[in-house]
């Protein structure tokens, strides 16, 4: 979504746009839909061919484009994810991490590809579309437009359905473990892309449309009798609610048992804000409102509709009263509701409170409530009116851009909490709204970014979203409250109906609102300019901390106020200047501050500062006469006097007494005797006097509630007493309570009583109140605060019969509960909250408190209570948790030895153990009678997780265990799970557990919630001390702990938080848990995991495992895919103008080429490495994957030879296989492809060694300093140039390496040594740089010479290959070549073969020439000179088309012409039977003996099996499906060059290089005396070779023989030691004796286990001889296990232990089961190995393979490293007893030797050798076997002579 444009510009850059969308669905609630979706796109461009739609987790059957068929691609980013990621290792989560960024990156641009058919024509309507410039300006200019051409729209079709799906939509359907609940299906959001996961659409919160809707549902969920023709009256219908309006209801027309519902939304919506939900719904229809004056009116309101689910029909009408009050004041305050009507469905299982959708609004069912409930009455109110003002707000106005998304969402609370003040009272909203600033003021300290970001255009982080939501309409407030000052203006009242109207009205663009409108708007209607306001509060982030004190001035009347402000945000940034540009934090707020001043003769005065220093003393005038306030004054008796009379009964008395105090006329303070009672405590003569000689009676700071500030005020307790008396505002009250928390006296605690006691106050200030006596309730007032808090509590309890009855002594027994009066219902929970925080110093709860909780409990009465007292109990129990844990930090006793802390005494367990055991009776009554939600478990549950916590019960995942399984109620098992995660949930039993609910749980708000706890658990771990780290590192943390440095503060964190990874990291049960390891990756890539549980697990793979190095990743730009096929067009064949040689030849064309066509199937590497050119070799091919023609590759002819004819037509590859190769090819002067990095001349060996190097130098630990250029600022060197003429570093060195600057290795060998010279001559001998210099030298040196003898060996072995040396026979001549002759073309051309093959990608052929022209020029001739010979003629070098094509090609102009001319159009079928009929031919050749196999010289059958070869390559080409491997004449160079062979003559035995049991060499036995190069290709070609003939390879039976069933005949005693090793096991203890039904509660146990088993009774038949096999024995310990996980679901604890036993059991099994070769098999083997490792035939054999050694870096590419063998390993297998029988020492034999052939082929030196080696030790074995000497020391001779001196006497 690119938010920096409006949607028009959108719809350009996208090639369209969306004007309307239908979708039809049909559900079975089975967990799979099916449908159809129109899509009528509007084009922006005539250009438009593809069109790409967001598309997840459906399968689209088709897509049609008008009324044509398209073609589509449709390529899910996540799928290929997880299919692209085959091997989990836990290590490579970094790596996952992204891949799956890169997925969401991939999925912006859209997951299907739609091709517009030819068919579809795009024509323009003529009509002109302007596109205004949207970007807000200050004032409204003339902006220029862009003209843009609109089109006839057109209809795109796409079928597709949904099975099972993970996101967007979720199936609630009936489980095992909750077997009743109602089948239903909705759409939810469960990931920020979940629409286009039910949907194909374009998934943009700024692409709207109208929308048309028809869902197919079963008209009933249940079944029913079909005989019934009228609706039965006690089966629930099908209903499908969905945003829009609905058009009507009809039956199905061909399936009356389906219901089609139909719906319609007129109102432009984007998907992101279209929702449905369908099931047996319950409909309640809320009545309009009938009190209106206007009886047109109550017709006229908007309906609204609430849905529950069967059984929910009695909450549903008390948790939606208030919604038609709500619709009413909105509709009333800001306009009229923008759609037709208004739907709520409560559903369950939806992962967030809310889905707020178009018209409809999704709501967990978790929020209803009956009419006996108190607390959840009013979370639900706010829930549904905040969802009904979101559709004026969040739905219908949306943010242009994500930075706006703040004053969307604050203008919604804004609303909602204006009709919160009309439903609940002025008081409740500005307690409300203190409490939010207070937050605030906490969270913004620095830690938070400002509410509008312009420069940010992606979504704020979830974790920033809360903030916003509760920062932002406060900011709308104070800005309500200063627009309200300016004196012609309303506030926010005024601007916001104006607002809504303009978006009802069109004028509001696209209803898109932006932060500089609604400014813009509000300077319109106020006049009052709000950028300076803006600036501070919503493009800058912090809050503001006022300093404030007052003094009086007698001289001049007035009052002195110094006020001193700071900004938390700011100084903490101070001296970062990157995070102030990110951050923006206000170094200083500007504006106006409202104070009251009530003076002495009781008027308030208010008096506006205007704030533009962060310092100021300012002096308020003094408008009284009066000096002081006189206790004998008129008004002070008058005041008396109406408070005796409001205590005799007057009414009017009684409100006269209540605007002057909200505290005289208390019967308590009026009768001494009560006031005796009450231990009311009176004002001192020196107090008094301080009161009579103040000149005011209290000030208030910031009156009218303006500032998001801290407001640090002092002024004398009697002024705040006067505050709490006397003003009315509860924000003033709360102000007041707080500030005498701090000042705790006996005066105070009277005062604080008798606000509590006072029932004039808001309840929310009697609550606070309550709270703050906790301060009173010291040692130093005698605990005059817990005395009151009793005193208060005593009303709720029966009186003592003793009127002087001691408070601490006495048992409170309480009255049965009566919640009718709610203000005291809320006094009465806050007073048992402040009771248990009561102290002494030593942090121990009195015991009388204990007591007092325990009472509450024991004897609460709530029968004839018309409420619920669940949340009652909840909060005595949490009270209860709270008292029994001491607030002692848990360091005291260990800094501090002389505060030794107190233990729990008898008298603590004793309480401890009657506070457990009323939890315990409440938890059991829970389960009995459930109270709402279960909400007394959870209390219970958390009460268990505080005393775990605090070590006063053992802490032991089985409290909670049983809890957190399915069947219970969602929040029980979240409040279970977070006390397992509070323990040692990390064993692996728990860990897997854990991990199989978050990935299978059915319930998602659980397995979101586990996988958050998990990843958060940890850390709180560490910190209680269950994973300590060693006492060095905790030594260091604690000694830079000192606070006086904050940057050795920082990073003593940053140390402590790196200490805690290490814990984690190599914790053996967490770090390393190997259940952990296993299962975690699996699950982050499960295909239905949710979004939330992947990320969690990502994030907890960071935490506990280390991560690999993984390579930096490529940049990649991704091109959405796409079934367009653009077609290329072709590039002209090379063509070279030839000269004729003759005059006769008049048919020659002045431009002649030799076409060549090339098969798709032939690939050549395309990192061949540059070569010398050789003219007429240069070859280019079109590789474009879209063109389905076969590459046809043009071969210039050279002038030097030219033929005859005209080459006017197409030549086949045979007959330019019959051509004959004469002659020398001339040089070229046009120079082939060369890398960049070889654009010097370097050789491909010499840059691949330095690249080696330079990478084994970067990761050197002591190349550090010598990574980078030297910097003289930055390492101090200022004077570096001035001794170094020629700096040289590692990075250079690379970018040189890579820039093609060294001619060879030696130039990059000087560069290092210039590094180190240049180290050395700067730096002194001794320091740090001089000897890491030596050190790096000292690596280099030893490196570069391991490098340089390999070379050098490389070298030496290339000049033997290719240098001719003298020999004493004659060469053998080659057979002749036919002389090339071309017929001019047919009149009829036939077609070519490779025309007819399906389409393939061409490819680049590079011919490479460095071989060639390091080839000595007379090897080369001498190997094209003719020789004569009988046998069919054959061109040994002409076997496959790509070695014709690499070479370069001469004609003989002057050779006769062939007797047969093939100018390929012949069939090619009978080519390929003729090539069949030769392999016959073959086969039956290689059936001679063994004697003519071996006759290498003047034998015609080889030269036949050439020809085989070559006619096989050329059915290699033809029919790519073959298998055969046929052999190469001419050898692969190891850069996938095609090399000339060249003569070479007999090698002597010293000269031969030694390979290895793999090393390649090219074929010898045709042609002795040519030796070509070894051979390599990379990437996907494979060696052609001959396949392997059947007497070296044996046969796969042979080689692995099937497994033979046998049995062990019984070991009694290792069977009893296995049973006495598992019973040893705790988990074993349920399996030691059968299964009791009646003891074990199981009376169906022998009902559904027929054979039972434990180990008793295998025990037992051990005894008696029951068993005869190890077999029989093992059968019966599975049955134990068997029958346990058959009788107990999955992950009870049973099942548990049967895991463990059995884990244990398999690793003794193997111990008792193990088998090895006896001692005479191995001693017999081992003779064998070492006889034959002394012959000369095994030095091949002898070592592993060295690619580098021996120059062949692709072995292990052909060659898997796991099946490398050679005799080495072989004997160290044997010897450590690897092998279990003879066999699988023969199979290892037989893989070694097949390797060999494998890689070398069977026709080379090694390949012979190999054969020899395999019979050897096979003749060897099998006399071994057999016990025959005699054969064996004949076997022994005829294998000992090596293949060398063979081939030297042939």
């Amino acid at each position: 979504m690119d938010n920096r444009t409006n949607s028009q510009r959108e719809h350009l850059r996208r090639g369209f746009s969306i004007s309307h969308q239908k979708v039809v669905l049909e559900i079975d609630f089975g967990g799979s839909l099916w449908g159809y979706t129109e899509i009528t796109i509007a084009p922006a461009s005539s250009e438009l061919r593809t069109i790409i739609l967001h598309c997840r987790q459906s399968v689209v059957h088709s897509v049609h484009v008008g009324a044509y068929a398209a073609e589509f691609t449709h390529n899910d980013p996540f799928v290929s994810l997880i299919n692209g990621f085959s091997e989990p290792d836990c290590h490579r989560h970094p790596e996952l991490k992204r891949k799956l960024y890169s997925a969401l990156q991939e999925g912006d641009e859209g997951e299907l590809s739609i091709m517009i058919p030819k068919e579809v024509s795009l024509k323009p309507t003529g009509s002109v579309n302007s596109i205004p410039n949207d970007f807000s300006t200050p004032e409204p200019q003339v902006q220029p437009s862009q003209q843009v051409a609109e089109f006839t729209p057109i209809v795109v079709k796409i079928a597709y359905s949904i099975r099972n799906p993970t996101e967007g939509i979720q199936f609630v359907l009936p489980t095992e473990s909750h077997p009743y609940r109602v089948p239903h299906v909705y759409t939810t959001p469960s990931c920020p892309d979940a629409a286009r996961c039910w949907v194909p659409c374009i998934d943009s919160f700024w692409e709207k449309c109208t929308w048309e809707f028809e869902f197919v549902v079963p008209r009933y969920l249940e079944e029913r009798d079909l005989s019934q023709e009228d609706d039965p009256s006690d089966v629930i219908p099908t209903v499908a609610v969905c945003s829009g309006e609905l058009v009507e209801q009809v039956a199905h027309p061909y399936n009356s048992n389906k219901t089609i519902f139909l719906f319609s939304q007129a109102v432009l919506t984007s998907v992101q804000h279209i929702a449905f939900a369908t099931g047996p719904f319950h409909l309640r229809s809320i009545p309009a409102d009938n009190t209106a004056d206007d009886p047109a009116s109550s017709s006229s309101q908007p309906l609204i509709y609430t849905f529950c689910l069967a059984g929910q029909e009695s909450f549903l009408t008390s948790s939606t009263s208030t919604l038609r009050s709500a619709m009413s004041f909105y509709s009333s305050e800001f306009g009229s509701y923008p759609f037709g009507s208004f739907k709520v469905v409560f559903v369950d299982e939806l992962p967030t409170q809310r889905f707020d959708s178009s018209s409809l609004s999704i709501v967990t069912v978790d929020i209803l409530h009956g009419d006996d409930a108190i607390e959840p009455a009013i979370e639900t109110r706010q829930a549904l009116s905040h969802a009904l003002a979101c559709q004026w707000v969040g739905i219908n106005i949306q943010p242009k851009q994500w930075s706006d998304l703040w004053l969307v969402n604050g203008l919604a609370s804004y609303i909602t909490g204006l009709f919160m003040r009309r439903l609940l009272g002025n008081n409740e909203y500005r307690f409300r709204l203190k409490k939010d600033m207070e937050r605030v003021i906490e969270w913004d300290n620095g830690g938070m970014p400002p509410l509008c970001q312009p420069q940010h255009y992606d979504p704020p982080d979830s974790s920033i979203i809360p903030f916003i939501n509760l920062k932002a309409p406060l900011v709308l407030h104070i800005l309500d409250r200063r627009l309200g000052k300016s004196g012609t203006s309303l506030g926010l009242s005024r601007v916001l109906p104006k607002l809504f109207l303009s978006a009802i009205s069109g004028e509001m663009q696209n209803n898109y609102l932006s932060t500089h409108a609604f400014l813009r708007m509000c300077r319109k209607v106020s006049s009052v300019d709000p950028r300076s306001f803006a600036e501070q509060w919503i493009y800058g982030s912090g809050c503001p901390s006022f300093g404030v004190q007052a003094t009086f001035n007698r001289k001049k009347m007035a009052v002195e106020i110094t006020m001193r402000q700071e900004c938390p945000a700011h100084k903490v940034h101070e001296g970062n200047e990157v995070a102030k540009i990110l951050m923006k934090p206000v170094p200083f707020f500007e504006g106006q501050m409202t104070i009251r001043i009530h003076e002495a003769d009781g008027t308030p005065y208010e008096h506006v500062l205007d704030i533009r220093t962060p310092f100021k003393r300012y002096e308020v005038p003094f408008n009284t006469k009066y000096k002081r306030v006189r206790r004998n004054t008129k008004r002070y008796l008058a005041r008396q006097a109406a408070a005796q009379a409001a205590a005799e009964g007057d009414t009017e008395a009684a409100e006269a007494i209540g605007m002057i105090d909200m505290g005289f006329g208390l019967e308590v303070w009026e009768n001494e005797q009560e006031r005796e009672n009450w231990k009311v405590a009176d004002w001192t003569e020196e107090d008094e006097g301080l009161m009579s000689g103040a000149t005011y009676e209290w000030i208030r700071m910031d009156a009218d509630f303006e500032w998001i500030a801290a407001l640090k005020f002092e002024q004398p307790d009697f002024m705040w007493v006067s505050q709490l008396q006397r003003d009315r505002d509860v924000v003033a009250q709360l102000e007041a309570v707080h500030a005498l928390a701090k000042q705790p006296t006996a005066i105070v605690s009277s005062t604080l009583t008798k606000a509590v006691l006072v029932s004039n106050y808001h309840y929310r200030v009697r609550c606070e109140a309550a709270a703050a006596l906790v301060n009173c309730s010291i040692r130093r007032l005698d605990f005059l605060g817990l005395f009151h808090l009793f005193k208060l509590f005593l009303r709720y309890c029966y009186e003592p019969e003793d009127s002087k009855q001691d408070l601490f002594t006495h048992n409170y027994i309480p009255k049965p509960n009566d919640f009718t009066d709610l203000s005291e219902y809320f006094v009465r929970k806050s007073l048992v909250n402040a009771i248990s925080r009561i102290r002494f110093e030593n942090g121990k709860t009195p015991s009388v408190v204990r007591q007092f909780l325990i009472d509450q409990l024991r004897y609460n009465d709530n029968t004839a209570n018309p409420y619920s007292d669940a949340y009652y109990i909840c909060t005595i129990i949490s009270a209860a948790a709270c008292s029994n844990v001491s607030t002692a930090a848990p360091e005291r006793g260990e800094l501090l030895p002389s505060e030794v802390r107190v233990e729990h005494n008898a008298e603590d367990e004793e309480l401890l153990k009657q506070t457990l055991t009323e939890v315990d009776r409440y938890r059991s009554m829970d389960r009995l009678i459930p109270s709402v939600h279960n909400n007394v478990t959870v209390a219970a549950l958390e009460f268990y997780m505080v005393l775990g916590v605090a070590n006063l019960i053992p802490s032991h995942p089985r409290i909670f265990f049983p809890l957190t399984r399915e069947g219970n109620y969602v929040p029980v098992r979240i409040a279970a799970f977070d006390g397992l995660f509070l323990t040692k949930w990390y064993t692996p039993q728990i860990m897997r557990y854990v991990l199989a609910v978050i990935a299978n749980d059915s319930s998602r708000v659980v397995r979101r919630h586990v996988a958050r706890s998990a990843t958060q658990s940890l850390a709180l771990l560490v910190q209680m001390g269950e994973m300590k780290s060693n006492s060095k590192d905790s030594e260091s943390l604690l000694i830079e702990e000192d606070g006086s440095h904050p940057e050795k503060l920082k990073e003593s964190k940053k140390t402590e938080m790196d200490a805690m990874i290490k814990v984690l990291r190599k914790d053996r049960e967490v770090g390393k848990n190997e259940i952990f390891r296993d299962f975690a990756v699996p699950i982050a890539l499960a295909p239905d995991v949710d979004y939330e549980v992947r990320w969690c697990m990502l994030k907890l793979l960071d935490i506990l495992i280390r991560p690999v190095d993984e390579t930096p990743p490529t940049v990649r730009i991704h091109i959405p895919s796409t079934p367009i096929s653009e077609t290329a067009p072709s590039l002209p064949s090379a063509k070279i103008p030839l000269k004729p040689l003759k005059p006769a030849a008049k048919a020659l064309t002045p431009k002649n080429t030799l076409p060549l066509s090339i098969h798709p199937k032939l690939k050549i590497p395309a990192n061949a490495a540059p070569t010398t050119p050789v003219e007429g070799s240069r070859i280019v091919v079109s590789s474009r994957t879209s063109t389905p023609k076969s590459a046809t590759i043009a071969l210039p002819v050279s002038e030097s030879a030219r033929p005859k004819i005209a080459l006017n037509g197409p030549v086949t590859p045979a007959s330019i296989l019959k051509g004959k190769l004469k002659g020398r090819p001339p040089k070229s002067t046009k120079p082939g492809h060369t890398p960049k990095a070889q654009s010097a001349g370097m050789s491909t060996v010499d840059y691949r060694a330095s690249r080696s190097a330079i990478k084994k130098l970067n990761t050197n630990k002591h190349a550090k300093l010598f990574l980078q250029p030297v910097d003289p600022i930055r390492d101090h060197a200022p004077d570096y140039f001035t001794i170094i003429k020629q700096p040289m570093d590692l990075y250079t060195m690379g970018s040189k390496l890579e820039s093609g600057m060294y001619k060879d290795r030696f130039e990059f060998q000087a560069d290092f040594r210039l590094m180190i010279a240049n180290a050395k001559q700067y730096n002194m001998p001794g320091s740090f740089v001089h000897n890491e210099a030596i050190s790096l030298e000292i690596f280099f040196e030893k490196q570069w010479s391991i490098i340089s003898k390999t070379l050098d060996q490389h070298a030496i072995n290339n000049a033997e290959e290719a240098t001719p040396k003298p020999v004493t026979k004659p060469p053998r001549i080659l057979p002749p070549v036919p002389q090339a002759k071309f017929s001019p073309p047919p009149r009829k051309p036939q077609p070519q073969p490779s025309s007819s093959a399906p389409a393939r990608p061409t490819i680049k052929l590079k011919v490479p020439n460095q071989r060639a022209s390091s080839t000595d020029p007379k090897a080369a001739a001498s190997s094209s000179k003719p020789r004569k010979n009988k046998s069919k003629p054959v061109d040994p070098v002409a076997a496959t088309p790509h070695m014709q094509a690499s070479m370069p090609i001469e004609m003989d102009t002057d050779a006769p012409p062939p007797p047969y001319i093939d100018d390929g159009s012949h069939d090619l079928l009978q080519e390929v039977l003729a090539i069949e009929r030769e392999k016959d031919e073959l086969k039956r050749q290689r059936s001679l003996s063994k004697s003519q196999e071996a006759s290498v010289n003047g034998s015609s059958s080889k030269r036949k099996h050439m020809e085989s070869s070559a006619e096989d390559d050329i059915l290699a080409l033809a029919t790519p499906a073959k298998k055969e491997k046929p052999s190469l004449s001419t050898s692969t160079s190891s850069n996938g060059k095609l090399i000339l062979p060249a003569a070479k003559p007999k090698q002597k035995k010293d000269a031969l290089v030694s390979y290895a049991g793999s090393s390649r060499s090219s074929s010898a036995r045709s042609t002795p005396a040519i030796d070509p190069p070894r051979a390599s290709l990379k990437g996907k070609e494979k060696e052609i070779s001959v396949p392997p003939t059947p007497t070296v390879t044996a046969p796969p039976s042979k080689l692995k023989k099937q497994p033979i069933a046998q049995t062990t005949p019984i070991n009694e005693k290792r069977c009893r030691e296995i049973l006495k090793t598992l019973g040893k096991i705790p988990d074993s203890a349920i399996f030691l004796v059968p299964v009791d039904p009646v003891r074990d509660g199981c009376p169906t146990y022998f009902e559904e286990i027929k054979h039972p088993m434990d180990f008793g009774t295998i025990s037992a038949k051990l005894g008696r001889g029951e068993y005869n096999s190890m077999e029989g024995f093992r059968k019966d310990i599975e049955l134990v296990f068997n029958n346990c996980r058959r009788f107990n679901p999955s992950g009870t604890f049973p099942v548990i232990c049967a895991d463990v036993v059995e884990a244990a059991f398999k690793k003794e099994w193997t111990k008792t089961t193990e088998k090895k070769l006896s001692w005479a098999e191995k001693r017999g083997l081992q003779a064998i190995l070492s006889a034959f490792v002394k012959e000369d035939l095994s030095f091949v054999f002898r070592e592993p393979v060295d690619p580098v050694l021996l120059g062949i870096p692709t072995y292990f590419d052909v060659i898997p490293r796991k099946d490398a063998r050679d005799l080495r390993t072989i004997k160290q297998k044997l010897d450590a007893d690897k092998y279990e029988t003879v066999d699988a020492f023969e199979a290892d034999i037989g893989l070694m030797v097949r390797n060999a052939i494998k890689f070398n082929g069977a026709d080379s030196e090694v390949g012979l050798i190999a054969a020899k080696v395999h019979d050897h030790l096979k003749n060897a074995v099998a006399n071994w076997k057999a016990g025959n000497s005699k054969k064996r020391k004949d076997g022994d001779k005829s294998g000992s002579q090596q293949p060398m001196k063979k081939l030297k006497s042939s």
